[in-house]
């Protein structure tokens, strides 16, 4: 198989799910609900209930503070990641529709594997008209992965994402030209997009606007800003400046509705 056929995903890999691709009853998900699914956390689309695909690897070494990235087992050093073809894939996730229609391809880095992430969206809507939401830190444009996206979900990272020791993350973690590719195609096709932002610290606001005003296409609607926490704890702390920065800027204050529910577990 080529890379077009096959998804690496991380080892929480599609959930939450309670069948496999023939219909046959698995474990009980993380989620501890008796049936798939679970709600988006983040964005947009907060509180709609969705199914996960987790792909495995990142270009990016996130690390606030210290505080690693939130879902590192997916990120730059995968441990238990597994390939799958990409139509199985698919296939697992039409098995576990119900009632839900959306699907979120998030990671690690989706745009690290473009062919496969094509490859899946088109045979999972061969099942059903799944909306499809792609979230990525906006490094890379692959126009056959924003052209299957329903939202594409850009997180840009800001130098609050790594230490200042880390070059490599602060060479690469930034392509306004890219964030502008992905607002310009969405535009032009009637899609959706959303420009998501971690608040860790009080430079992160400042850091946001110069960024924003080198990009056009984009309204106050489309910028959220979302408190730095992988624990409900973390969340708290960070919670209130994040939404006064966000009141006082006229964006989205973005909660992470997931964490408050279920903590930081994994294939939730």
């Amino acid at each position: 198989m080529t890379g077009d056929d096959l998804l690496l995903l991380a080892r929480d890999g599609i959930f939450p799910v309670t069948r496999d691709g023939d219909g046959r009853p698995l474990p009980p998900p993380a989620s501890g609900f008796p049936f798939p699914g679970t709600i988006q956390g983040e964005g947009k689309l907060n509180g709609i209930p969705s199914l996960f695909v987790r792909l495995a690897g990142c270009n990016l070494h996130c690390a606030w503070d210290g505080d690693g990235c939130d879902t590192a087992h997916a990120a730059s050093r995968p441990t238990g990641a597994f390939s799958l073809p990409a139509r199985e894939v698919a296939r697992i996730a039409a098995r576990n529709r119900d009632n839900t229609r959306h699907v979120v391809i998030t990671g690690g880095e989706p745009l690290l594997q473009p062919g496969g992430v094509e490859t899946f969206c088109r045979a999972l809507r061969q099942y059903f008209p799944f909306h499809v939401t792609i979230e990525s830190n906006a490094t890379r444009y692959e126009e056959r992965v924003a052209s299957v996206a329903d939202l594409m979900s850009l997180s840009p990272k800001l130098s609050s994402s790594a230490p200042a020791s880390d070059v490599a993350h602060h060479a690469a973690r930034l392509r306004p030209g890219v964030i502008q590719q992905y607002i310009s195609r969405a535009r032009e096709r009637g899609k959706d997009f959303q420009l998501k932002f971690v608040y860790a610290t009080e430079s992160d606001p400042g850091e946001i606007r110069e960024l924003l005003a080198s990009l056009h296409g984009w309204t106050n609607e489309d910028v959220l800003l979302m408190p730095l926490g992988a624990t409900p704890g973390m969340l708290q702390r960070n919670a209130r400046a994040a939404a006064g920065h966000a009141i006082r800027e006229g964006w989205r204050y973005c909660d992470r509705l997931h964490v408050s529910l279920f903590g930081n577990a994994e294939g939730t």
